[in-house]
């Protein structure tokens, strides 16, 4: 910066300026420069990228911008080389008038994060305004002022200031007047007339003289007004007649009033002094009417006191929204600017905000604030706030202004998607159709748009030899769940996995829920006869039957087995009856498969018997199987050792096999008993909480499930759940009633419908 020293004062002025200057820039942080007015286009202000210590790089990925209020664009920043340069035409005396200060506010305002940096650029003056009088001055002064009067003139004005602007006056030469130049204790400076020299108006009834001031820049600028002086008449001169003496003749009784001489008589003076009057005297004296006046002079100041008649302005800028968020505390949510045209305390404005929001106001300079994020937002809870800022003046009564701003809150992916509850328990029939719907799951996600679109995927896992994905899939959009395949209730009683429930976010969340599969039993198998020999079921079984056993003897035994479970797997015998409707003296059990007589044997039964049984399950419908036996009746003393087409391997076996219909029944006893006390302790639960839709009311059945119950299969004891509905049961073993839709497309059970 390049300054003008002129003599001591100025310079110990100056250098005490500058360091109460760099004194402010340390504490405030603020960037400071100064640029002359009326400087060209492309003027160097300062590298102001630098200073704010940002890179050049990244300016405009940024968005640096620049804004300076009601300054136009006056300056403007090359985001090439982060110089702030003159962009227009710079007018000090335009933008602050008479201040002593000038200077151009700048916000600099970049985003991502959002920051404001405020800068100030100096306007220094320079001598480019001459000074300027209002128009000719007329001064009216009366001729017997006395010697060393004084007759104030009006002064000149300087747009400029300081140095540049009004030093002093000059007067033109003339022998009357002489200058003098008075500072008032406002610091004008005013042109002050001395009498030097009497005044005579009879000789010199005007005067003009120039009158010319003079500014302190370099070069001087004068500007001059012509001074008009009327010299106003005073009673120093007596009137006088054209003649000394008049001699008049008149004849005696002339009437009254007649015209007898016409005096007259004449007066230097002007005005009022000229006024004469006549009388008849000896002598005539003349008098006149002379009224002597004075003047004198006095400097009025008028002080304008402020009344508090301006309303604060608010205006909010530069706003970042919407916010996210996870958004920091401090982050700059809008800029905020109040201004009020009152001078003192009427001009001083204070700002506050709405209460109960997460916001806050930070002053970042006079008259400026930054709205600032003071705690954590959460879309979920409030999604938008409207905040209101009240700028009051400290007038009395305070006027107020309010200005309200909408922020918005962004989301972002920060919950998961929810099932509603972390297990479900389907039924599915067996023998269900390729592609059928057995299930769907739903998950909700608390997040917006993107953020809470869920996809399902299934978690892949090896049921046994073979992947997941064979037996099941899951719709991506809908999580509907199909069974891929026909599913084998003797292959596989519990399918288990898991289907996960992911959102779009960035980063993706995501939650898992289990899916628990039973595969109901249906009634696809029909009973199988263990026989003695190769292939087991082939062939007929015979036996030897001495005639000698009694009523009830049992002679031989038919053993079958079904791989169905459940009343599926219940098997019953009948005795078919005998061709030509002839009475056989055998009967069979019923459960028992045992083949015993009815009497005692005599010799009028064939020898030969041959008998038919028909072996059925307990399904709808129920599939059979038949027996053949063939009994060979033989006289006492030659009872059998063994079946007569039973091998040596076969008869071991036939020790081996374990009464399994005895078990069976015995399992299933166990099964029915411990269902229903299930069933009993299940409604009492239901019955003693709250009435709601599905638990013992109208609605949908409501599952009763039992952790650990017996399997109905002849093989192996089973863990699984079963469930039914709470109508009553078919029979005493039938706590569930599963069914396929006509369509055949939609494999739930009646009590899998759950609804996520």
């Amino acid at each position: 910066m390049v300054f003008s020293w002129r003599g001591g004062f100025e310079a110990r002025r100056l250098l005490l300026s500058l360091l109460l200057l760099a004194a402010w820039e340390t504490g405030s942080g603020q960037v400071h420069y100064s640029v002359s007015e009326e400087a060209k286009h492309g003027t160097f202000v300062g590298r102001i990228a630098q200073d704010l210590g940002l890179e050049l790089a990244e300016l405009v990925p940024r968005l640096f911008r620049v804004a300076s209020k009601g300054r136009g664009e006056l300056l403007e920043v090359n985001l090439q080389n982060g110089i702030l340069f003159v962009n227009s035409r710079i007018d000090r005396e335009e933008l602050c008038g008479r201040s002593a200060e000038c200077s151009i506010h700048l916000e600099v305002i970049v985003d991502r994060p959002l920051q404001v940096f405020h800068v100030e650029v100096e306007v220094k003056d320079i001598n480019d305004n001459p000074p300027v009088f209002r128009g000719e001055q007329k001064v009216l002064i009366s001729e017997s002022a006395p010697l060393d009067s004084r007759f104030p003139l009006e002064g000149a004005s300087d747009a400029d200031i300081g140095l540049n602007s009004l030093v002093t006056y000059r007067l033109s030469l003339n022998e009357y007047f002489t200058l003098k130049v008075i500072t008032k204790t406002d610091k004008n400076i005013l042109p002050e007339l001395i009498l030097r020299k009497s005044l005579d108006r009879e000789e010199m009834p005007e005067l003009n003289i120039l009158l010319t001031a003079l500014d302190g820049g370099k070069p001087e600028l004068t500007g001059s007004v012509q001074i008009q002086i009327t010299i106003l008449d005073v009673n120093d001169n007596a009137p006088e007649f054209d003649t000394p003496g008049y001699k008049v003749v008149l004849f005696e009784n002339i009437p009254n009033n007649t015209r007898v001489i016409q005096l007259n008589a004449s007066d230097l003076d002007e005005g009022s002094n000229r006024e004469i009057s006549y009388g008849i005297r000896m002598i005539l004296p003349v008098s006149e009417k002379w009224i002597p006046s004075m003047a004198g002079h006095c400097t009025v100041l008028v002080e304008v006191l402020d009344l508090n008649d301006n309303t604060p302005e608010v205006m909010i800028t530069s706003l970042s929204l919407p916010v996210r968020e996870d958004a920091q505390v401090g982050t700059v949510i809008a800029l905020i600017s109040v201004f009020d045209h009152d001078s003192g305390a009427n001009g001083q404005v204070t700002c506050s905000l709405t209460p109960q929001v997460p916001f806050k106001l930070v002053s970042t300079f006079k008259n400026y604030y930054s709205l600032v994020l003071d705690s954590a937002l959460d879309r979920e809870s409030v999604a938008n706030y409207e905040v209101v800022v009240t700028a009051r003046d400290g007038g009395s009564p305070s006027l107020s202004a309010t200005a309200s701003v909408s922020v918005e809150v962004s989301d972002v992916n920060d919950n998961a998607p929810a099932f509603a509850q972390p297990e479900y328990t389907v039924f599915v029939k067996e023998n269900n159709p390729p592609g059928c719907h057995i299930f769907t799951v739903s998950a909700r996600d608390a997040d917006a748009q993107e953020n809470a679109l869920v996809s399902y995927s299934l978690v892949e896992r090896r049921v046994g030899e073979r992947a997941l994905s064979s037996y099941v899939s899951v719709h991506a959009e809908s999580g509907k769940v199909y069974a891929l395949q026909p599913l084998d209730h003797e292959e596989l009683e519990l399918l288990q996995f898991q289907v996960s429930a992911r959102d779009a976010g960035v980063p993706p969340l995501g939650s898992n829920v289990t899916l628990q599969v039973f595969v109901l039993d249906e009634n696809d198998n029909a009973p199988v006869l263990l026989l003695p020999g190769p292939g087991g079921g082939a062939g007929a079984l015979s036996q030897l039957v001495a005639r000698s056993v009694g009523a009830g003897h049992v002679v031989a035994k038919v053993r079958a087995v079904d791989a169905d479970s459940g009343y599926n797997a219940w098997l019953s015998y009948e005795l078919q009856p005998a061709a030509g409707g002839a009475r056989s003296p055998f009967r069979v059990g019923l459960y028992t498969g045992e083949i015993s007589t009815t009497r005692a044997l005599d010799e009028a039964d064939a020898p030969r018997q041959r008998l038919l049984v028909l072996v059925k399950d307990h399904g709808e419908p129920a599939l059979t199987a038949t027996a053949t036996v063939l009994l060979s009746l033989e006289d006492s003393g030659q009872a059998p050792k063994a079946f007569s087409r039973a091998s040596t391997g076969a008869a071991g076996a036939e020790a081996a096999l374990v009464d399994v219909n005895v078990y069976l029944i015995i399992a299933i006893c166990a099964v029915s008993s411990l269902l229903v006390l299930t069933l009993l302790l299940y409604t009492a639960l239901r019955c003693s909480a709250p009435p709601s839709e599905g638990a013992c009311g109208p609605g949908k059945p409501t599952l009763v499930c039992s952790s650990a119950v017996g399997s109905w299969s002849y093989s192996q004891q089973r863990r699984q759940r079963v469930c039914s509905g709470e109508g009553p049961p078919k029979a005493d073993l039938m706590a569930f009633s599963p069914c396929l839709p006509p369509s055949g497309e939609d494999c739930l059970s009646p009590s899998s419908e759950v609804s996520p």
